[in-house]
């Protein structure tokens, strides 16, 4: 696990205003923005925009301190699992943003909006794409099924801040087997109020089967194997056993307690619809395209299979979140001592040694792979970058172009392109990064790495407003708002400006504003800017 230095400020943050906003006076309590008197039903606390909102907020929090996985291909797998099993759900309309945390432990979660995060380490203890969606459908039911909200219903009423007590349990999670030196803060927040915050959004046992169930049944219409569910139970419940004292043990499995019982209801569960032939079709079968039916066979040279990513996802997330490139080196080493390495831990122990500056040694072993699996973009990719690297400038180029050209709505081919030309700090690169990412401009501007990519191109292209406006953009994705205020404040004064772009930095500044406010509100400020 990578060190959590930059928690600590997080982590005082929550304990300070969690223990500020449970003990403010009753006119205080007043003071903060009134919700109806709701009852038992968990839909009036919150409409769906600002459910929305709230989960987007805490995603941003969450890449601000660092714990969120930025990588196009990663993100790329990780959606498309996600909304194949969205758009099955028992309500295909409810929209979801999936995200990767580089946490080694197990664990996931669901928040507010539709929001799911899924650690590193649960896609490392998986043997298959099936079991990976198995959890993650379990998640999605727990939205759909609006145990989210009923969770939240309950810290409301405890006038805890609704931002602070999901981020509160989040980072609890992520730091549950943590040695750094951060601990104590964590206790911090895990203790006395931050423990409070944490009780709130726990779920019920009723609401844990009931997740099992839909989930279950998500599973079958989406493609996937509905035994994964209870095959993935069994890992988990192999994880207690061994595991010596419950405070060892991941968060996700006191959370989501796995007992014999569970795992044969979810077995019976998976047999009755198989037995029913309930919509199952096999994943290798299913598409990437969430709007058409699962049982739709097209020619295998338009799109990929469910799970076809899988084994590349896995061992691209064993080196990205290992503490360091060193490190996952080291790793495929043990794993290499231990027996023959297969294709996708060669390309992981390829990528590894590209990151730990070693391009051209990836680039012989991933050209070695390249041959038994020919056109596979995550090879040619990997490939690309690291011809790049060791210099070999035009083969990368001309590897780049014809992926581009195979792919042209690739988020991750374009972004990878464009990183790499970012590098070499020339004009002619910067345009040409440019171009590559312009036409994903509407459809990407959620993705903090796809702005910072943009904002540098622009920048060595000549471009210092549409540079400006993307660090600002970045800025305010990754949880800091205030400064992409500031940022904007500073474009405006430039005596350069066209009447489109003021208007563009103008209703960007009314966009923002509020969402700081709503940040101070939930006790969440820039404490660099204030200093």
């Amino acid at each position: 696990m990578r060190p959590t230095l930059a928690a600590a400020p997080l982590a005082l943050a929550l304990a300070f205003a969690l223990g500020a906003a449970l003990q403010a006076p009753p006119l205080q309590a007043q003071e903060r923005r009134q919700l109806p008197d709701i009852g038992s039903s968990a839909g009036a606390v919150l409409s769906p925009a600002e459910q929305a909102e709230y989960g987007a907020m805490t995603l941003s929090q969450l890449r601000n301190y660092d714990y969120v996985l930025e990588d196009p291909l990663i993100a790329g797998w990780l959606q498309s699992l996600g909304q194949r099993l969205g758009a099955h759900s028992d309500d295909p309309r409810q929209p979801f943003t999936f995200f990767m945390l580089r946490d080694r432990e197990i664990n996931a979660f669901a928040t507010l909006g539709g929001y799911i995060g899924v650690n590193a380490g649960l896609v490392l203890e998986a043997d298959s794409e099936d079991e990976v969606a198995a959890v993650i459908s379990h998640e999605i039911a727990h939205v759909t099924q609006e145990h989210v909200l009923r969770a939240v219903e309950q810290a409301q009423r405890d006038q805890l801040p609704v931002l602070l007590a999901m981020l509160g349990t989040i980072i609890a999670s992520q730091h549950s087997s943590s040695n750094s030196r951060d601990d104590a803060v964590m206790a911090a927040v895990v203790g006395a109020q931050g423990l409070m915050a944490q009780r709130q959004i726990d779920y019920t046992r009723s609401n844990e089967a009931e997740a099992d169930r839909i989930g279950i049944r998500t599973l079958a219409r989406t493609g996937y194997e509905p035994e994964a569910m209870a095959g993935f139970f069994e890992k988990l419940q192999a994880v207690v056993r061994s595991t010596q004292t419950r405070e060892s043990m991941p968060d996700y499995l006191r959370t989501h307690p796995v007992t014999t019982t569970r795992i044969s209801e979810a077995r019976d569960r998976a047999r009755q619809i198989a037995d029913n032939g309930a919509g199952f079709v096999p994943a290798s079968r299913a598409l990437d395209n969430p709007l058409l039916p699962a049982s739709l066979s097209i020619s295998p040279g338009t799109a990929s299979g469910a799970g076809s990513e899988f084994a590349w996802a896995r061992e691209r997330l064993r080196v990205l979140s290992a503490n360091t490139p060193a490190a996952a080196v080291r790793e495929y080493e043990r794993l290499a001592r231990a027996g023959e390495l297969d294709d996708a831990q060669r390309y992981g122990f390829a990528l590894a040694h590209y990151l730990d500056g070693s391009p051209a040694q990836a680039a012989r072993e991933l050209g070695t792979l390249l041959e038994r699996h020919p056109g596979e973009p995550w090879l040619e990719l990997a490939l690309a970058q690291a011809q790049a690297r060791a210099g070999n400038i035009e083969a990368a180029d001309a590897r780049f172009e014809a992926l581009h050209a195979r792919m042209p709505r690739s988020r991750a081919v374009a972004l990878t392109y464009a990183a790499t030309l970012n590098e070499r700090n020339t004009r002619e690169a910067g345009q040409r990064a440019q171009a590559l990412l312009r036409p994903l401009l509407n459809s990407a501007g959620d993705d903090p790495s796809f702005q910072l990519t943009f904002a540098r191109a622009s920048e060595i292209a000549g471009d210092p407003v549409r540079a400006g406006e993307a660090y600002a953009e970045a800025e305010f994705l990754n949880g800091r708002p205030e400064r992409a205020l500031v940022q904007l404040g500073l474009l405006k004064k430039r005596d350069d400006l066209d009447y489109y772009a003021r208007a563009r930095i103008d209703a960007r500044i009314a966009a923002i504003t509020p969402v700081v406010l709503e940040l101070h509100r939930q006790g969440i400020r820039d404490k660099d800017l204030e200093r």
